[in-house]
């Protein structure tokens, strides 16, 4: 594989990781959010599916962002009868975002995320170094 292929793959790899992290930020964002009235649905978490997707002009396979999903699990129940969303029985209906599983998915966002930074680093060292070869 040429190095320019190797930059591309890397930079799209990037950018799915990006939307990944984002979407991780938004549910954390969200995780304490609540229904404002009785009888509607909190915020449900997304989950974010990449695909592997042929670039027919630089001739490789890249990452791309397949969906964006919800969670389809269920809502923890929190007892809080003066909450205006509670029920008749003083449950509130809470997001199913769990901050241990975002902040566990967002390290492993992070760490492909800084990968691929290094194979880009690399690549344009190594092209850097051609460059100057072929001055000399």
């Amino acid at each position: 594989m040429d190095l320019n292929k190797a930059l591309h793959v890397s930079s799209s790899a990037l950018k799915a990781q990006g939307t990944r992290l984002k979407t991780i930020a938004e549910n954390l964002a969200n995780a304490n959010s609540t229904a404002q009235t009785p009888g509607e649905l909190p915020y449900r978490r997304k989950v974010v599916t990449f695909a592997n997707e042929m670039d027919r002009a630089k001739g490789v396979d890249v990452v791309k962002i397949a969906r964006i999903d919800v969670d389809k699990s269920d809502f923890t129940r929190k007892y809080d009868p003066g909450h205006p969303s509670a029920d008749a029985d003083g449950y509130v209906l809470m997001p199913n975002v769990s901050s241990i599983i975002e902040s566990t998915d967002m390290r492993e966002a992070q760490r492909s995320y800084e990968a691929n930074l290094n194979v880009i680093e690399t690549a344009r060292g190594m092209i850097m170094r051609t460059v100057d070869i072929l001055r000399a």
